[in-house]
């Protein structure tokens, strides 16, 4: 099993970042996935996760209506677009499936 995040950066407050994740080594499109987060300091945290058809997400508060989760079962992907970034997002941002957890992106809002 195998999950590579890429699209992490430094980013002014305000702006935008997609972060994407692509899975192999099972059978991506059964599974629900989930993005995660550890900013220094502070615990990992949920950000967002989506099921496995595509069809039901949740999100942390503190992200509602700023970030999507969204994923392409035909590419093994799944994404987090991130829009009106703030300081306070800045964190390591995990990919996880219900067994496995990715290497991490690092996001950081800072002008």
């Amino acid at each position: 099993v195998q999950l590579v995040e890429s699209g992490g950066g430094l980013v002014q407050p305000g702006g935008s970042l997609r972060l994407s994740c692509v899975a192999s080594g099972f059978t991506f499109r059964w599974l629900r996935m989930s993005w995660y987060r550890q900013a220094p300091g502070k615990e990992r945290e949920l950000v967002a996760a989506i099921s496995s058809t595509g069809d039901s997400t949740n999100y942390a508060d503190s992200v509602k209506g700023r970030c999507t989760i969204s994923r392409d079962n035909g590419k093994n992907v799944v994404n987090l677009e991130m829009n009106s970034l703030k300081p306070e997002d800045t964190a390591v941002y995990y990919c996880k499936s219900p067994n496995s957890w990715g290497q991490g992106t690092q996001v950081i809002v800072s002008s």
